[in-house]
């Protein structure tokens, strides 16, 4: 027998995940075991999980406090390239479609969409590597395209994440790791205590939920901070 496709949530509304959560277990071929209010919450939890346990595809939604979808879907791409994100959001508008795909998110679809799209809509990515998206939201992105404005919408729209989730300093302190400098060259570069520098590195970590050098260098180097 095959194995149930996991799926997962990241939702900031109650009633948005039960409706989400009820179309999925219409489906014995879908299971769903994740579930995350924010982003800040699905990457600690991702991060804690076991490879067995890890969600294939994600629902993300938009707009939610403390960490948003694109952010999400920015650093979880990047530490976590098996697994799917399908945007679930009431935002039609064309500044959020392309954050969102310039994040790296497979597909993109409204709320209101049946259990059946849904479904559709995972087994598209997983099978066929494809992107779903509601139809006017395909109808933006062509017209888009069609205009040749992708690439200057994205660089409007597109979010610093690096601004957004780190101070100036911690900002210093990631691009000389990332160049390779260990703590006491740093510290000797800005004239602060290696302790200091270890603290600051701690909640770089932190706030971009990762566990190791690698993981950092992965996520630069997608967002091209070096």
């Amino acid at each position: 027998m095959t194995k149930a496709i996991k799926i997962g949530l990241v939702d900031d509304k109650a009633v948005n995940r039960s409706s989400v959560t009820g179309k999925i277990k219409q489906f014995e071929d879908l299971e769903f075991c994740f579930t995350a209010v924010n982003g800040n919450d699905c990457l600690e939890q991702l991060k804690g999980l076991p490879l067995e346990k890890m969600p294939q595809v994600i629902f993300m939604d938009l707009e939610m406090p403390e960490m948003n979808g694109v952010q999400t879907i920015n650093i979880a791409r990047a530490l976590y390239p098996e697994i799917y994100f399908i945007v679930l959001t009431v935002f039609d508008d064309d500044d959020k479609i392309f954050e969102a795909i310039k994040a790296g998110a497979h597909g993109y679809l409204l709320k209101d969409e049946s259990a059946i799209t849904l479904h559709n809509a995972i087994t598209n990515v997983i099978e066929n590597g494809g992107a779903p998206m509601s139809a006017a939201i395909a109808r933006k992105a062509l017209d888009m395209l069609s205009k040749a404005q992708l690439q200057t919408e994205t660089k409007i729209a597109e979010p610093n994440l690096l601004d957004a989730l780190v101070t100036e300093r911690e900002k210093e302190i990631l691009l000389h790791t990332i160049n390779g400098l260990d703590a006491k060259r740093i510290s000797a570069i800005l004239d602060i205590s290696v302790l200091t520098i270890r603290k600051h590195t701690a909640n770089i970590y932190q706030k971009l939920h990762v566990n190791s050098k690698a993981q950092i260098i992965n996520l630069a180097h997608k967002n091209n901070w070096v």
